[in-house]
């Protein structure tokens, strides 16, 4: 077991060590839609790439998510097959989001040597999933264009 000390060393090391070994600039919050943006997700159990769509507006939730989901299909044919769609997720906080992701189960961020696996999962799907929203943008950022 870790002290807090120890895992926050932990996380920073993971972190910088993906970093260094992906050197690139992710899309992360800059996908130029408020408040939908990409995420990196890792614990003891699970790794996720996930873009969350929370717009405190329910409507505007609502239609990014639908304009996503509508395109479900091509997003599991040609770009993540595992993709998993939630419409309404309630976080910790009591906040409700829309989430669309794929996750890497039986991995830990506590274990090292699970960090390549993770790292490799991490950039493989982020690139993916990017590279999915930039061909979609247009049509997913247009509010007035409904599915």
């Amino acid at each position: 077991m870790y002290s807090k000390e120890e895992k926050q060393l932990l996380k920073r090391e993971f972190w910088a060590t993906f970093g260094t070994n992906y050197p690139r600039k992710w899309m992360l919050y800059d996908t130029q839609i408020k408040d939908v943006s990409f995420k990196f997700y890792v614990d003891n159990r699970i790794a996720r790439v996930q873009l969350d769509i929370e717009p405190r507006d329910a409507e505007k939730r609502k239609i990014y998510y639908e304009k996503i989901e509508s395109l479900r299909t091509l997003l599991r044919e040609e770009h993540l097959p595992n993709a998993l769609f939630e419409r309404h997720l309630t976080l910790e906080n009591g906040k409700i989001i829309s989430r669309i992701w794929v996750e890497l189960e039986g991995v830990n961020m506590n274990r090292r040597d699970d960090w390549d696996r993770i790292h490799r999962f991490f950039a493989t799907q982020m690139h993916a999933f990017e590279e999915f929203f930039k061909e979609y943008e247009d049509y997913i950022r247009d509010l007035d264009l409904n599915t």
